[in-house]
């Protein structure tokens, strides 16, 4: 008989009933240090006191309205956001699934607009996420992603992650966009080098060509800037945000330039739930935080404390660990060891972390963790290690 709630998940054998900060307690009473973060979601941790209180305040007051009506703290997040970014305008979404379908249609809008309707491929590249709706797993085009959801949404050319001269060659006038994650997360914590970003950003420039930046996982502080791209000195023309936005509440955006939202008028795209006094009242609280430079050099300081301590890790053990990757608190394991079996070894031992392609596991801890926090993960994931190599024989 199916599960009332639709199988579609491989749980681990573990049910939080509370959290606090970078930990979170099991029913049966058992702390784990969250290297996960609900997959780069609670950025600033659990019950973050902020975040609590602008939660509790706004919802004594006004929890929903729709989008017929002006919501205040949806202007002033959005107002943040382009006072932050390269961005013009903003619309909210629930999620990066969302932000994704509303990135697709705003390219292609932009050239039908422009009097171009047949310009509407868009280049992807091997390895990436971009969601699990119709247009999301169709521009990752990978057959763990496709297999079985037949017919694809058309219009996707994929690429092979670095292949510049492939990129070069699938240039034409039919291209409406590119879209590409900066950090590569589900795909293995794979960082696209500066000087591609770069590459990329002129490549689009030179064909008139829009540039989409999935910064769903790798934005909002997770790198040590406010955004992933920031460190390559680029600007997109539209880019896909969520995750550490509402700080575990379900919260997205699309952030456009007024010319690649020129496309985008009344009716040609809407949201029931997206943006709404809930949500904004946390975004605003999560953007009063992060977005500040003393927030963000600790994200950095703290990031070169957890690498370095990581690459004694590898070091150390070489049977189980290959390398560490990443950027900022976005970082991978390349295992040598199979990486659920890493991932469950951290279990026993109280520590939490994300599996990923490329026999990998992500450790997307809090932008908060403590230099104390830091050295209790290693530690754990020295004894799950140990744990491993010991297996191994």
């Amino acid at each position: 008989m199916i599960a009332s709630v639709l199988p579609t998940y491989s749980r681990a054998p573990l049910t939080f009933t509370s959290g606090s900060g970078s930990w979170l307690t099991e029913a049966d009473g058992r702390r784990f240090l969250d290297l996960g973060a609900g997959i780069a979601v609670n950025a600033l941790g659990h019950a973050h006191p902020a975040l609590v209180e602008a939660l509790t305040t706004q919802a004594q007051s006004l929890w929903h309205v729709s989008n017929l009506y002006n919501i205040p703290a949806q202007q002033k997040l959005a107002d943040m956001l382009v006072d932050q970014t390269f961005a013009d305008t903003v619309f909210f979404t629930n999620s990066g699934t969302e932000a994704c379908e509303l990135a697709v249609k705003m390219a292609r809008k932009y050239w039908y607009d422009k009097g171009q309707p047949a310009r509407t491929e868009i280049i992807a590249f091997t390895g990436s996420f971009h969601g699990r709706s119709s247009a999301g797993i169709a521009a990752a085009g990978s057959e763990k992603m496709t297999k079985g959801f037949g017919p694809l949404l058309p219009g996707f050319t994929h690429l092979d992650f670095g292949d510049h001269d492939a990129l070069n060659a699938a240039v034409s006038d039919k291209i409406a966009a590119i879209i590409v994650e900066p950090v590569q997360g589900e795909g293995g914590i794979r960082p696209l080098p500066d000087v591609c970003l770069k590459g990329l950003r002129d490549l689009c420039d030179q064909h008139g060509i829009l540039m989409i930046l999935d910064e769903v996982q790798c934005g909002m502080g997770r790198t040590g800037k406010l955004f992933a791209h920031e460190w390559a000195g680029i600007t997109p023309d539209i880019m896909m945000v969520a995750k550490g936005i509402g700080g575990g509440f379900p919260l997205g955006a699309v952030l456009a330039t007024e010319n690649a939202a020129s496309g985008m008028s009344a009716g040609t795209h809407g949201s029931t739930y997206g943006g709404n006094p809930l949500a904004c009242a946390v975004g605003c609280a999560v953007m009063e935080i992060i977005a500040t430079p003393a927030f963000l050099a600790e994200v950095c300081r703290k990031a070169g404390l957890l690498r370095q301590k990581l690459e004694g890790l590898v070091a150390a053990y070489p049977d189980v660990f290959e390398a560490v990757r990443g950027s900022g608190l976005m970082l991978g394991l390349k295992c040598k060891a199979t990486n659920s079996d890493v991932v469950k070894a951290g279990y026993d031992q109280g520590v939490l972390t994300v599996p990923a392609a490329d026999n990998v596991i992500r450790l997307l801890p809090p932008l908060t963790i403590t230099q104390d926090e830091i050295g209790q993960a290693v530690a754990r994931l020295d004894a799950a290690a140990a744990q491993i190599q010991s297996n191994l024989g």
